[in-house]
């Protein structure tokens, strides 16, 4: 049923971005932070409710201001919620971002900064041989 897949494809989108872009130390914004933060910058009344409803799939009928409004608030462009490869690029974006919040990571991000490529190279090599004695998978965003 394809009107079920987009339903789910969008609160999928709005839920992700609620897990993933947070504020500075802290946990998930609340509906009500949201909400009141759109209604702020001038944006088209939303209420928490109804954003809930988006992120669970009770709604699936957003306008589109309702869209670029939520778009803007985490930071992302409003082709996030309609061009699936955009979404897909925007999240390994995210992806990426979520992962500097981790103190270790960023710092071993900060010291290759300014490295030739090939020893940047040679620490992808080393990190992925690391990951591999660890039973982790290799990095999914990985390009190389």
């Amino acid at each position: 049923m394809p009107g079920h897949t987009a339903k789910r494809d969008l609160a999928a989108k709005v839920d992700h971005l609620f897990r993933t872009v947070r504020p500075r130390g802290g946990g998930e914004y609340s509906f009500e932070e949201v909400a009141e933060a759109i209604r702020t910058k001038g944006g088209p009344t939303i209420s928490a409710t109804y954003l809930w409803q988006l992120r669970k799939g009770k709604r699936d009928n957003p306008t589109k201001r309702h869209l670029e409004a939520l778009a803007g608030f985490f930071g992302v462009p409003p082709a996030y919620f309609f061009d699936d490869a955009e979404a897909e690029r925007i999240d390994a974006e995210l992806a990426l971002l979520d992962a500097l919040r981790d103190s270790p990571v960023r710092q071993i991000a900060l010291r290759a900064s300014g490295l030739s490529a090939k020893s940047l190279e040679t620490i992808a090599e080393m990190v992925d041989r690391v990951r591999e004695l660890e039973g982790l998978p290799t990095a999914p965003d990985d390009t190389r």
